[in-house]
């Protein structure tokens, strides 16, 4: 279960790098006051929660002012008895370009304890870790934490079926790149209302979580919220589904169908 459910909320698993920066909306997607909150199920058992927050923050960094992105993870039910955790990230973004300038996390996962944190020099294209030095080949290279919230506001508004964007992130020790393909549009029944989505298929890499012939599938209500409302993927065994259960503090009405 380890950083599982972060990295099936988050959604950030991928292979090679790119240069290009991204265009993103000018109105971000997101603002202070919004929490998230979801479930991750194993078949039909609830595996782990997860709490999501858009703070205000006091930090400033180079100058800048920054929001707070706060990330809580932990098991539920049978899976906490087995195999507790107790998962914290933190993400400082800047308010503008929404592009991170410090992260942090703190696992507690069973009997194992890890606390790392990293420095993002976006000009100078390189990572200060606990883990060392990185370098990125772009300028706009992200946490996993503010790479979700990065995603929602980009500018999609040309994407036809097929299409994809890709997005480098920092992991631990490695810069890695996320390709992000557009599948089209349907409508999910979730616990908020059937809600009109688009449906992307995020890059997943085979191996010890996931097949050789997974898929990853994204919903994400189609409004300016940009909410992922479920995800599910095949894993070796069986399936994992994340599902949305509550939403509060969006900037927009979420695109329920009213019956």
């Amino acid at each position: 279960m380890r950083r599982l459910f972060l990295m099936i909320a988050v959604l950030f698993l991928g292979h090679k790098l790119v240069a290009q920066e991204l265009p993103f909306v000018k109105d971000p997607a997101f603002g202070p006051g919004e929490v998230l909150t979801y479930k991750l199920r194993y078949g039909f058992i609830t595996a782990a929660e997860g709490t999501l927050k858009v703070l205000n923050s006091d930090l400033k960094f180079d100058g800048k002012p920054t929001y707070r992105l706060s990330v809580d993870g932990e098991t539920s039910g049978t899976f906490d008895v087995f195999y507790k955790i107790r998962d914290h990230y933190d993400s400082y973004i800047d308010i503008d370009n929404l592009k991170p300038y410090f992260y942090q996390e703190n696992i507690r996962e069973g009997s194992y304890r890890r606390q790392d944190k990293a420095r993002f020099d976006q000009d100078g294209k390189k990572i200060v870790a606990t883990k060392g030095t990185f370098n990125t080949p772009t300028t706009q290279t992200f946490d996993l934490v503010s790479s979700y919230y990065f995603a929602r506001s980009l500018d999609v508004s040309k994407m036809k079926a097929g299409d994809a964007v890709k997005l480098n992130y920092f992991l631990s020790d490695e810069v890695n790149q996320l390709e992000i393909q557009f599948v089209g549009r349907e409508v999910i029944k979730t616990k908020l209302g059937k809600i009109r989505c688009l449906k992307f298929s995020p890059s997943i890499k085979p191996g010890r979580i996931f097949r050789k012939d997974s898929r990853l599938y994204l919903w994400v209500s189609d409004d300016g919220n940009r909410v992922p409302v479920k995800a599910q993927v095949e894993i070796l065994v069986g399936s994992v589904v994340m599902e949305v259960k509550s939403a509060a503090g969006l900037k927009y009405p979420l695109a329920i169908i009213k019956d």
